[in-house]
């Protein structure tokens, strides 16, 4: 056996299976692939399934996590198929595939797969359609803006949040409403469209300053004020603030949930680079020093990408013992990765 591919699952996906391999009764999953009927319990246990898949990415990022999400997608399109249900077990099933497409296609963009991405989150759309509920499909084209304003065309970003915010404009979820408002911030922020960019980052501040809501749905678990200060600590960044930003990522900083690796460290990464643009060589180096640690282990080529980006405000900070100490930490960690 090729030792490299039977370890290609380890560390938190492989507890993961370890801990939970005698729970769930198998015989109504092999029925309802094969033409049984779906019930309400199993449902429970496949929705069970997408949000372990969820949590274990804002740890350790992507990894091999698309393949768990490809494999559990192909089981529940296999039950739309074939298993027996009535309309209202059909709309649950099709949601929980819509969930678990639209994080496929976050995984294939944490791993930087942009097309693979782009295919699994339409997916996802059609699926969240065929469920009934708006805010599923909201959730697709909110990693669609994520996709568009990191690597495509950000007026792109800002087109779908629109869309998105008038699907869910009737339903009682502030969370939602925030979420969609701070993607599109990003969007305004990545065409330099200032005065739209704080204007939505305002409106999404209040609606989270509101509380949850009914409808607030629950794989939105990571929207707090901290979460707000971070988007808002991108826009700055993007929009060449970088005071600001250094300010919102410090408020962000301790309202992040200490086991979201890969988000902390997101966070951390552009933590750095707003310190450093601003001259704040201590401040700068704390928050590197936090990257590098929390990299270690976690698997998502989004995260390198910050980190070369970090690398390279050290390089343009200038000289020093420790400055090149970092670069050479970092290019190690980098080179690694690769």
């Amino acid at each position: 056996m090729d030792r490299r591919r039977f370890l290609a699952l380890s560390g938190t996906a492989l507890t993961a299976h370890v801990h939970h391999w005698g729970i769930a009764d198998p015989e109504p999953l092999y029925r309802a692939a094969n033409g049984g009927q779906i019930t309400g319990e199993l449902i429970e246990h496949l929705r069970g399934t997408a949000d372990q898949l969820r949590h274990m990415d804002a740890s350790t990022g992507s990894g091999s996590l698309a393949d768990l999400a490809r494999a559990h997608l192909s089981l529940l399109e296999g039950m739309l198929r074939n298993a027996s249900y009535d309309e209202s077990t059909g709309r649950s099933l099709a949601a929980v595939a819509a969930d678990t497409a639209t994080q496929l296609g976050w995984f294939h963009f944490d791993a930087g797969r942009h097309a693979l991405a782009q295919q699994a989150l339409l997916g996802a759309l059609r699926a969240a359609h065929a469920s009934g509920d708006s805010r599923l499909g909201a959730g697709a084209l909110s990693y669609l803006a994520i996709q568009s304003y990191s690597n495509g065309d950000p007026r792109d970003a800002v087109g779908a949040m629109q869309a998105a915010r008038e699907k869910v404009k009737a339903v009682n979820s502030p969370s939602l409403k925030a979420m969609l408002l701070m993607r599109q911030a990003r969007g305004y922020a990545k065409l330099g469209e200032r005065e739209a960019c704080l204007r939505a980052l305002g409106t999404a501040a209040e609606l989270t300053a509101a509380g949850p809501a009914e409808e607030d749905p629950g794989w939105l678990y990571w929207i707090n004020e901290g979460e707000v200060a971070g988007q808002a600590g991108s826009c700055h960044l993007d929009l060449g603030d970088p005071r600001p930003a250094a300010v919102n990522f410090e408020a962000a900083h301790a309202s992040l949930n200490p086991a979201d690796r890969r988000t902390r460290a997101l966070f951390e990464a552009r933590a750095a680079s707003a310190h450093l643009r601003s001259g704040e060589s201590e401040a700068g180096y704390a928050a590197v020093e936090n990257v590098l640690e929390l990299a270690v282990g976690v698997r998502s080529s989004r995260l390198y990408e910050h980190l070369g980006r970090t690398a390279d405000d050290l390089r343009s900070f200038g000289g020093g013992a420790r400055t090149r100490e970092l670069i050479e930490r970092a290019d190690l960690l980098l080179a690694q990765r690769n």
